[in-house]
């Protein structure tokens, strides 16, 4: 195989987004060169995403871009819709936000990496194969090659993106939250990965809220504020020295200085788990293990990408059923007062309706006023605007707020946050578990949580359980 020729660089200049006569981003500009990757930083919902796509030539229905986007010299917002097709894989890739969306849930991810190399680089059965288990083992998947997405943890759907990503081996490649909902090792493997791609000579756009993440990525920063780039500069000077004050307050918001939440005594127990064992396969994830969140707690279950967290979680739901063990709930509390926050809340909703839709068929069913999900909005940062748009036509913070959102309406006695706030930049991370916090201060809800990040479960935490790998 002949690899192609890498381009340089790529210019954004005067680029605006627009929904109709709205616009929603305006006036950014930076230069991606070899050598030099850029990271943007931001809100969820600052049009981050936004310019990767455009970008990418991938704008959801009803957005438009103008500027000037040159792939060296060539103009990629004026080139035809099979011009802009006829890139994707080859010269320009992306790293999706919702790598479970992105991945065909008919196949197995041995064929899903192997089809790139056959088709996108021409090799042969056997070559292609040796590339995707080359590929797999390196992001972490090399004894899960047989596995559909729905048998992985959304952190091994994300690596296994990854791996898709590396092979179609473009000139540019764009990633969009590439760690999130991973743990601390396989963060900084993933980060190691595409610091190599840079030094191979491929362009790098990093879309991501996650400090750690820039500050290792170097090159060049950029924070993004209602849809303006509003600093841009090298990165230890962006990170280290932020001149706007949205930057600064980002850059602050790390969760290891949030204050700890002041709760009352715990109450009785809402849910006991005990002597639960699961395995899947050959895989055993975890064995005589017990587990019990009580009013006003918050208990967190830490540990690495796959090792059963969220199946614990789902357990004490009754959503999964254990090998061996028992579940205990409170007596009298009904099933809709035991709710769950999905990691990946496209799953949670239904894709083809408005926002509004859905929110309205809630509200009908449980005999709930408008008044009260346009306040709770308003809490959480959502403009009204939102809600004629369909799940994927929002960013994956603005969906996972309505998420929290939809399941606090239900006034529930036991919550499930599964990553809950990994899609959030550092800001609203914190406002987001505040409100959690006052919900367990106030309505005694106890709060089972599932995270990545020991940093966050020290400090808001009334109880931990770490898990192996």
């Amino acid at each position: 195989m002949n690899a192609p020729a890498l381009f340089q660089s790529l210019t954004v200049s005067g680029l605006e987004i627009a929904a109709g006569d709205v616009t929603i981003v305006r006036d950014v500009a930076f230069t991606i060169s070899q050598g030099r990757p850029v990271t943007l930083l931001g809100a969820s919902g600052s049009g981050k995403s936004l310019v990767a796509h455009a970008i990418m030539g991938s704008l959801p229905t009803g957005l438009s871009a103008r500027g000037v986007v040159k792939e060296d010299d060539v103009d990629l917002l004026a080139s035809s819709p099979a011009q802009t097709r006829a890139r994707w894989g080859r010269t320009i890739a992306i790293l999706p936000q919702e790598p479970r969306l992105a991945l065909d849930p008919t196949m197995r991810v041995a064929g899903q990496v192997a089809e790139v190399h056959r088709y996108l680089h021409d090799l042969g059965p056997a070559e292609a194969g040796a590339s995707m288990r080359a590929d797999l083992t390196e992001v972490g998947l090399g004894d899960r090659t047989q596995a559909y997405p729905h048998e992985l943890s959304g952190g091994m759907c994300q690596r296994a993106a990854i791996a898709i990503t590396h092979a179609a081996g473009a000139s540019l490649l764009i990633a969009d939250e590439p760690t999130k909902g991973l743990d601390a090792a396989l963060r900084d493997g993933v980060v190691e990965r595409l610091r190599r791609e840079v030094e191979r000579g491929r362009l790098l756009l990093t879309i991501t809220h996650d400090i750690e993440v820039a500050a290792a990525l170097g090159g060049m920063v950029g924070v993004m504020l209602d849809g303006v780039l509003v600093e841009f500069g090298p990165a230890t000077e962006v990170l280290e020295s932020p001149r706007h004050d949205y930057a600064r307050a980002l850059i602050a918001a790390n969760p290891a200085h949030w204050p700890a939440p002041d709760l009352p005594p715990a109450g009785a127990p809402i849910v006991s788990a005990a002597g639960l064992s699961k395995r899947f396969g050959e895989k055993a994830l975890f064995d005589d293990l017990d587990v019990s969140v009580r009013r006003g707690e918050i208990v967190a279950i830490i540990g690495p990408s796959g090792c059963g967290k969220t199946t614990i979680g789902n357990i004490v739901l009754g959503l999964v059923t254990p090998d061996r063990g028992e579940v205990q709930r409170a007596p009298g509390i009904p099933p809709t007062c035991f709710q769950k926050l999905y990691q990946d809340p496209p799953a949670a909703f239904a894709p083809h309706q408005t926002l509004r839709r859905g929110l309205g068929d809630l509200l009908r069913l449980h005999g709930l006023a408008w008044a009260q999900a346009e306040a709770s909005m308003e809490r959480f940062g959502l403009g009204r605007e939102l809600l004629d748009r369909r799940p994927s036509e929002v960013s994956g913070g603005e969906l996972q707020r309505f998420a929290i959102l939809r399941a606090l309406l239900l006034d529930p006695v036991f919550l499930f946050a599964d990553e809950a706030t990994s899609r959030l930049d550092p800001v609203s991370q914190s406002e987001v578990f505040a409100i959690l916090v006052e919900a367990v201060r106030e309505r005694g809800l106890g709060l089972l949580m599932v995270t990545h990040e020991a940093a966050l479960a020290e400090r808001v935490a009334s109880r931990i359980l770490r898990l192996p790998s």
